[in-house]
């Protein structure tokens, strides 16, 4: 008995064009989330920067000079500085609904920053809104 082994590739093609579509997907996908954490890195960084360096020149700083024992950092004036330096980099116009959490722990000053990201493709099953987050953190040490 001879077999008819002919048949049509045409779903074939559509499967692994369809698995095509969704890799590229995942991969622009992935990688616009990728810089947009890459933007929120160097605004955490930043941020603490700024927050540890604004923080830590209060009036004792002024009065005595900073030595390793007496070090306090002021949680309003680091904070200040962090929303400041988030509002004069522009970092709310570029990631609407940004949130910044600071955090003062003796003499370091960690800025915690979340942020929605616009992903260009959408993927079904994937989340409505979703966000990065990026951790900065910086210390003031005096005898450098």
């Amino acid at each position: 008995m001879i077999r008819d082994e002919r048949g049509s590739s045409t779903p074939l093609i559509i499967a692994f064009m369809a698995v095509i579509l969704l890799l590229v997907a995942v991969v622009v996908d992935a990688s616009a989330a990728f810089l947009a954490r890459q933007r929120l890195d160097e605004l955490a960084d930043g941020a603490a920067l700024q927050g540890a360096d604004l923080g830590a020149q209060g009036r004792d700083a002024y009065d005595g000079g900073l030595a390793r024992d007496d070090l306090a950092i002021s949680d309003r004036e680091a904070e200040r500085a962090v929303r400041a330096y988030l509002r004069d980099s522009g970092a709310e116009q570029d990631h609407p609904g940004l949130r910044a959490v600071v955090h003062v722990d003796g003499d370091r000053v960690v800025v915690e920053l979340v942020a929605p990201v616009d992903l260009p493709l959408s993927l079904p099953g994937g989340p409505e809104r979703p966000s990065v987050r990026s951790v900065g953190s910086a210390v003031v040490d005096p005898e450098e």
